[in-house]
This record gives C-alpha cells, structure tokens and sequence, in this order.
C-alpha cells in the first residue's frame, strides 16, 4: 500500500522492458496504465534482473483489479500474464495476517497454503523474509515461491537480521537486496487522518502507515538499524506517534500496532536479550502512544505475553507476541526458560501464523494458527481491546 488509495506493483524481468502497469476492474480490459521506475544491483559475482516498480492508483477500496506487469512473460505487454488484487477495505473490520521468518521451506510452503485458505486484507511480515544469507539467487526463489499470494493482497514488510547481508570489504553496505527489491513507502506524506504514513520516514528500514481509513495505524521498526538516542529512528517514532493525537477531528486511530524483528519481552532460550536494548530505547514511547500489540519474530516459536510494560503486568500497556515461525530453514526454538514466567500465557514451538481482525474501534480477535498435520489448527487466541477506548488508561495517559 502506498497512502490510502494507491498500491506499489514490484516485479523482475531478466530482459528490458519498461515499468509499465496496465489495470482495469474487468479480466482482459486495462484502460488504466502506470508507469515507474527500473534499478538493479550487484552483489559480489550476482547481478540482478531489471527490478521494476510502479505506484497504481487512485483505487477504490474493496475492489479486485485486473492488471499486467510489462515484460512478465515477454517484453510484450499484450502477452503478459495477468495478475489480480483487491484493494483493502476503507472502514472497519479489517483482516491482518501476521507470519515472521517465513523462508522457503516445506513448511513456508504448509504456511503459505493456510494462509490462502481464508481469506484477509493485508499480510505483516516482521523481518527474516528469503533467508537468502549472502546468496542472491535465494531472493529470486523467494520471489517465486510468494509470488502468488504477494500478487494479490498487499505485503507490508520489516527487515530482520538475514536481510543484513553485511559482508566487510566486498559488500559493506547493507540491505542492499531488501532496500532495493522490498520498497515500502517510507517516503509518502499523507495528510494526519487521510492515510497512510501520515509521518515519513526518510528510511526504507523504518515507517507507518495506516489502514481502514485511519482506523488502524500500524509501525514498522527496525531492529537492525539504529534506534539509540539520537537515532534518526528514535526521533522519526517520536514524531510519527505524537502525531495521532493531532489528528483532524480529534480522530485518534482505534487500534495501533507495532512490529519488529527481534521480541522485547521472550521466554524462550534462543535469542535471550537481543531485543533488550531497543525496549529499552523506545518502550517508553510505545507505552505513552498505548500501542495495543507488538508483533515480533526471530524467534521460531509462538509466544504470547500479557499486556506488560517495564518487564510488569499493566492493563494500559501493549500485548506482546512472538511470530518467529513461518517457515524457516534453521528449524524450532524448542527450548523454553522454566518456570514459565507469570507474563508469559501461551508459548508453543510450532510452526504457523496469526491473523488479527480488527472488528470494530474497541475490539480485535488475535488468533494463532498452529501447522498441525498439515491443517491449520486454532490453538491461541484473545480478544484485545482497544485501549484509546479505555477511559482509565487516556486519564493515565495525560498524568505521564
């Protein structure tokens, strides 16, 4: 998605062609068309196909749209395959699926069919998405294998630490692939209350954005670029979340979210405390916005926590959960502290995924979907309320 009504459509040929999108609301008719940009890159002995994207729109909400990617089957436009996607909707109820380090393994490919199995508006990646690991040609199966299902809903993804590709001397800069084949829309500036981004960030590793017409205001953050004090993040967040009480009307979103790679709270073995400095960065300011969940992944296991604030139960605090188990090729996190801590209350490794339906401005049903010999089986789910709807925790709010 790029702002409330556009969408932005990526895609590789090994040949030239230009970025164009032709689109329409009727199979086989395209009266619109939009044009974009071409880069490619080259890492170490690899160089990319042309990587072309383009921002179609203006779109009405709830719509399937018919389109073609110039040069996708050949460098003729007429013979492109044709593709399909539906816009989200522009209100409330509005269907996240939510899958962390996703891979591509035979189990990406069990999670991937549950999540096609029902239906939803927009897919949360939280980081750890090809597991490509300095090999770029993993970039390009990945493209492949998600291709279907990134065709036709929106993806909006974070970066991990597999999308670092960091190598001193050859390749110094990193993200070099993630930046310049996940463009998110960092850069759009959208009025407060009209849309997405309503804060831009000026980073492809960080953003917002927001959905069913500011309902819901969702923020991306990256754990793998700075976010200390100082940080162009950290003062980019504070920004970005001040403004939802400057919202015209008064029209602060009913539920915000958060996602980032590494959890800030984790009771499992693997990973313990890497995500600690960032809490301790930025926690306070998620706390003060009363985000209502934060989405992380790195750990390939599920994890469900209370609300907690400050390493404590608090009702005015954000609801935890660990979504590290879409796929991957390292295998589960299978080993968990014991006792099992009092803000830990579901905590499985298994492979799966979550879906978040906002059903209205005060209540969202979160429920985590374990790969179970090969069906997908409900086994965590809560109602979360929203807390801008909660008097005692707006009253506490102003006494911060």
């Amino acid at each position: 998605m790029v702002g409330p009504d556009k969408v932005r459509v990526s895609w590789i040929t090994d040949d030239d062609a230009p970025a164009t999108v032709d689109y329409g609301t009727s199979s086989g008719e395209y009266p619109f068309s939009a044009t974009g940009n071409t880069t490619t890159y080259s890492y170490v002995l690899y160089h990319s196909g042309n990587i072309h994207d383009a921002v179609v729109g203006p779109l009405q909400p709830s719509t399937t749209y018919y389109y073609r990617c110039s040069g996708a089957a050949t460098t003729t436009p007429s013979s492109s395959r044709e593709l399909s996607f539906r816009t989200p909707p522009s209100t409330l109820p509005f269907r996240f699926v939510v899958v962390g380090d996703l891979g591509q393994t035979g189990w990406t490919a069990s999670t991937l069919k549950h999540v096609a199995a029902a239906d939803y508006d927009m897919l949360l990646l939280p980081g750890d998405l090809s597991y490509a690991d300095l090999v770029q040609s993993r970039w390009d199966s990945f493209g492949r294998l998600v291709a279907p299902l990134a065709s036709a809903r929106p993806w909006m993804v974070t970066q991990g630490n597999h999308e670092v590709e960091k190598l001193p001397l050859l390749e110094p800069k990193p993200f070099k692939a993630y930046n310049a084949r996940w463009r998110m829309p960092y850069d759009v500036s959208v009025s407060p209350g009209a849309g997405a981004g309503a804060v831009p960030s000026g980073d492809n590793l960080y953003y917002s954005f927001d959905v069913a017409g500011g309902a819901v205001h969702v923020v991306m953050l990256g754990s793998y670029t700075d976010y200390g004090a100082g940080s162009a993040q950290l003062r980019w967040l504070r920004a970005d979340l001040a403004a939802l009480d400057r919202r015209r009307g008064g029209r602060r979103p009913a539920f915000v979210l958060a996602l980032v790679h590494a959890p800030w709270y984790n009771s499992n073995e693997a990973h313990q405390g890497e995500g600690d400095a960032m809490r301790d960065a930025m926690e306070v300011l998620l706390y003060g916005a009363r985000v209502d969940a934060v989405f992380a992944g790195h750990v390939h296991a599920y994890e469900r926590f209370k609300r907690v604030y400050a390493g404590k139960e608090d009702p005015c605090a954000p609801v935890y959960v660990t979504i590290g188990d879409g796929g991957n090729r390292e295998g589960l996190a299978d080993k968990y502290i014991d006792p099992q801590p009092a803000i830990s209350v579901f905590r499985e490794a298994s492979f799966g995924h979550g879906r978040l339906e906002v059903v209205n401005a005060t209540h969202a049903l979160w429920t985590w979907h374990r790969n179970d010999d090969d069906e997908p089986v409900v086994a965590d789910q809560v109602w979360i309320n929203s807390l801008a709807a909660n008097p005692a925790c707006n009253r506490s709010k102003k006494k911060m």
